[in-house]
């Protein structure tokens, strides 16, 4: 069996980066949740900013946030064991083509694979590849938004996707041509602050699968979303700087334990996390009792049962359509 370990938006900017500075990795994930990553072999993360000391904001006068971490955050990166991270979102060019280069630079020297981004749309849109003992994996990152970030045959940028009731032809055939045992799409969708998927992001969803994909593991709502077959709609958040929506409450969350056995997923074991400001770590009773409801109600919409064990949330996904039948 393998464990790979599922981390929505980590956002390692602005006051995350001042503390990582400051204090280092210690001071921004507790020991207790790092512990638990450790029982992955493998961990993959939607890193929701550029790593760069360089850099111009993107000149949007309609985007309101821009993040800009400090080259340190690859150091809270190892320290979460992350192996593969995709760059496919709306953060990734922030601070223009030098901190990009910057970031894939600093990553592959520390030995984090990244998918979703590159020197050009060719090298943006190739998946990571992952050997887990005897399973291979590749992930496939991509995203719908923003237009002007997009790669070119002629600059940086992100793998941009149309994903909706149709999905872009390379999305498909770049899961089709994997020869991977375990071929899992990371989409960075949808609007931001939602309860559940849109419409088109569930059309997209099933394209996906149509097309082959092993597990789809969606981003970019802020707040998790349910389980639906192999297709986890959102992980949202992990860690921020970020003011707390009072009903979504976008300061809890989840962190996934994808369980594959011979490339295909078994079950998901969700742990129920809380973001304080710069920091993150395993949510208290109280806090996991609230995170619990919302995950049950939200996998119930699609007629997902949950269990529970060991304080963990645990979704079934042996009866899913296999990617190889």
């Amino acid at each position: 069996m393998v464990v790979l370990a599922l981390l929505g938006d980590v956002m390692l900017g602005r006051r995350v980066g001042d503390a990582l500075s400051r204090a280092g990795p210690g001071a921004v994930f507790s020991d207790d949740l790092v512990a638990v990553l450790g029982e992955a072999d493998a961990v993959v993360a939607n890193l929701e900013c550029c790593i760069s000391t360089r850099g111009e904001r993107w000149p949007d006068p309609g985007k309101p946030f821009f993040f800009r971490a400090p080259p340190v955050a690859v150091d809270a990166l190892r320290r979460l064991g992350v192996s593969v991270v995709t760059l496919a979102n709306n953060h990734a060019l922030d601070y223009g083509y030098d901190a990009l280069m910057d970031t894939l630079s600093l990553l592959h020297d520390a030995g984090i694979a990244t998918t979703g981004a590159g020197v050009d749309v060719d090298a943006a849109r190739l998946p990571a590849h992952l050997a887990v003992g005897d399973t291979t994996i590749a992930i496939i990152g991509c995203t719908d938004h923003p237009q002007d970030y997009a790669a070119s045959s002629s600059r940086p940028g992100v793998a941009l996707a149309s994903l909706g009731t149709t999905v872009d032809r390379w999305v498909l055939q770049a899961i089709h041509d994997a020869p991977e045992d375990c071929v899992m799409v990371e989409p960075h969708w949808g609007p931001n602050m939602v309860g559940a998927p849109i419409a088109r992001v569930r059309s997209a969803a099933a394209g996906l699968r149509a097309a082959g994909a092993t597990v789809v593991a969606g981003h970019s709502a802020h707040v998790f979303h349910g389980v639906s077959e192999r297709v986890l709609f959102d992980l949202g958040d992990f860690v921020d700087d970020y003011a707390t929506d009072p009903d979504l409450r976008n300061d809890l969350g989840l962190m996934f334990l994808l369980e594959l056995c011979r490339g295909e997923p078994t079950r998901v074991s969700a742990v129920p996390i809380a973001l304080d400001y710069c920091h993150t770590r395993l949510a208290s009773p109280d806090e996991a009792e609230w995170i619990r409801a919302r995950f049950v109600s939200a996998c119930a919409a699609f007629g997902t049962p949950v269990l529970e064990h060991d304080d963990r949330l645990v979704v079934d996904l042996c009866d899913a359509t296999s990617r190889r039948s």
